[in-house]
């Protein structure tokens, strides 16, 4: 047996890329059930994929506008800011959520059958990032709609470069999801608590407000700066409806801590992965 580590770590290399070759149908399969399961039993199936992030907006902006909608406060048109914060900031929070559920809600397969326990997070992300993909879909109609109008966003070939910030931001919920996933195996209370951090952060991330634009003490709003949804939101923000470069700073805060988060993640699951059916 040969028992040189560099040797043996290749092996585990070769093992992990053979098994995702192996089980890259499943993961397939997963993306595809949990999609068909989410709007199993809704009229309009797929198209709550469209009509709940508009249905939202339409609230939020209503609520909202009047306070944060002025031109004054540096936003020329308030619901296309309000749309671009509201779509990431779902597909992080149902993305993670279904993660943290992914393992135990597969306890059954788990416990008959031998397959690569990452492809349940990692599969339930996806899945949550072709919704995402789709609900986008808003949002060109919005930019399209107010093509027509004195609100006109203008087109700039900067919009291209917003595929980084998402790509960013799937890198960041694969890694919190498989944080939370192997943390929920063994305290199940997470999921409540990640509700109410959830919720918290939804006021803490500039989805609703303009940061620069309200009066509050330097260091919450160096808290506020220091959550990489606000980075990956702003980023997206840049090149959507100011037309311009996004912030590098942005760009490397959010990645570097995206990939600390996947490889903390990974880690995590890497170790504790044969206790899980011990515990679920």
């Amino acid at each position: 047996m040969d028992k040189n580590p560099e040797n043996l770590t290749f092996v585990q290399k070769s093992k992990f890329l053979s098994d995702f070759v192996k089980y890259r149908y499943l993961l397939t399969e997963i993306v595809r059930r949990n999609i068909k399961v989410q709007y199993r039993d809704s009229v309009l199936g797929i198209f709550w994929t469209l009509l709940q992030p508009l249905l939202t907006t339409i609230v939020l902006a209503l609520v909202f506008g009047g306070f944060f909608g002025r031109k004054a406060d540096g936003i020329d048109n308030y619901v296309i800011y309000l749309l671009c914060g509201r779509l990431l900031y779902d597909f992080f929070s149902q993305a993670t959520k279904r993660a943290m559920k992914s393992i135990r809600l597969s306890a059954g397969v788990i416990k008959k059958v031998y397959v690569p326990k990452y492809m349940y997070p990692l599969g339930n992300v996806i899945s949550c990032f072709v919704t995402f993909l789709i609900s986008l879909i808003i949002l060109v109609g919005f930019l399209v709609g107010y093509g027509f109008t004195d609100k006109a966003v203008p087109f700039s070939p900067y919009m291209f470069l917003a595929v980084v910030p998402i790509l960013v931001l799937f890198v960041l919920c694969l890694g919190v999801g498989m944080i939370l996933a192997t943390t929920a195996v063994f305290f199940k209370d997470a999921e409540y608590l990640y509700d109410v951090f959830c919720m918290l952060l939804f006021y803490a991330t500039p989805i609703v407000y303009v940061i620069d634009g309200m009066n509050m003490n330097k260091y919450v709003q160096m808290g506020i700066k220091a959550n990489p949804l606000y980075s990956i939101i702003s980023m997206f923000r840049d090149c959507i409806l100011g037309g311009r470069m996004f912030n590098l700073n942005h760009l490397w805060y959010s990645l570097g801590f995206g990939i600390v988060c996947v490889l903390i993640g990974a880690l995590m699951f890497k170790k504790k992965q044969d206790k899980f059916i011990l515990h679920i």
